[in-house]
């Protein structure tokens, strides 16, 4: 395994008195008016963290930035600048206590809700539609995003009615995620790929201005398949060639593992094989060879470490 592996900060790592908030796969760094947002190689699945995958960070580092790039015009980002392959400064939002699911494509959670007679949140579906069968126009299928447990699936009109959204943010919301969304999908076919479907997360501004957050059309918030066998594949009843890391779910299921109990033990050669899932995505999405970029672990926590000093010597 490589020597840049980055399993993550500690607080003894970083300045004292820096706030150090450690998601799934991002260390969190809170210094105000601004986020430093670093991307670990930890890997999570059924809302639990399993184990770190080389190069998994920077590549989600690296993709976001990439989309963030060629999305700026079609809605602001958080986007201050980049500090290695891996770390981000961001613009501090309020975020919007929503996950906005734009989906192409019946496949997934909601083609599982659709075969099982259930409704799926947000969309009104025709009757006789077949497992991933592209819809006839993109539907936003939301879901709140609670701090303990998993997320529900509801509808926008359910978030504003409970208050969580406003009306009017959500309509702006709505825009923006199925105009990014549009976006993605051209570049993405540009590329041989289907973008099938993605989560946004967006937050306020201070002076009330929507902002993209988050990661943007990456492998872990994205499904992606191959275009050049969709139809094929998709006429003769099969799974689709996919981009995401579905892979390692998948592995995870056929050893009996959900999310409850114990997880299995997961060998070098898996991690390695989900390494090379991860670098493939890069590749196909960018159409740029990958090289890795990632600083060791002690260049990492020095170039954070200094960025925290001259911020807060600066007073921001």
């Amino acid at each position: 395994m490589s020597d840049t592996l980055f399993r993550g900060f500690s607080a003894g790592d970083l300045p004292a008195g820096t706030s150090l908030h450690a998601g799934k796969a991002r260390d969190i760094i809170d210094l105000g008016d601004r986020l430093l947002l670093t991307v670990t190689d930890r890997i999570s699945a059924f809302d639990r963290v399993l184990t770190a995958i080389r190069s998994k960070g920077e590549i989600l580092s690296r993709v976001s930035l990439w989309w963030f790039d060629r999305t700026r015009d079609v809605c602001p980002n958080h986007i201050i600048e980049s500090l290695s392959a891996r770390t981000t400064v961001v613009r501090k939002v309020k975020i919007i206590p929503a996950e906005v699911v734009v989906r192409g494509y019946l496949t997934g959670s909601a083609w599982r809700d659709y075969a099982a007679g259930r409704a799926v949140p947000g969309a009104s579906l025709p009757a006789g539609m077949k497992k991933n069968q592209k819809f006839e126009a993109p539907v936003i299928t939301p879901s709140t995003k609670e701090a303990v447990g998993h997320d529900e699936p509801v509808s926008g009109e359910e978030l504003v009615r409970r208050g969580l959204v406003p009306a009017k943010v959500w309509l702006q919301v709505c825009e923006k995620a199925l105009a990014l969304f549009r976006r993605g999908a051209e570049i993405a076919a540009s590329r041989g790929l289907i973008l099938v479907d993605t989560k946004y997360e967006f937050g306020l501004a201070p002076d009330g201005g929507l902002v993209l957050a988050d990661e943007l059309h990456t492998p872990d918030s994205s499904r992606y398949w191959y275009a050049n066998s969709y139809d094929e594949i998709f006429r003769a009843g099969g799974e689709q060639r996919q981009l995401d890391k579905e892979f390692f779910r998948s592995w995870l299921i056929a050893r009996g593992f959900m999310g409850e109990g114990e997880a299995p033990e997961i060998p070098d050669s898996v991690r390695e094989a989900v390494s090379q899932r991860y670098i493939e995505a890069f590749e196909a999405i960018t159409g740029e060879k990958f090289t890795e970029k990632s600083l060791s672990f002690e260049a990492e926590r020095e170039i954070t470490q200094l960025y925290i000093v001259k911020t807060v010597k600066r007073g921001r």
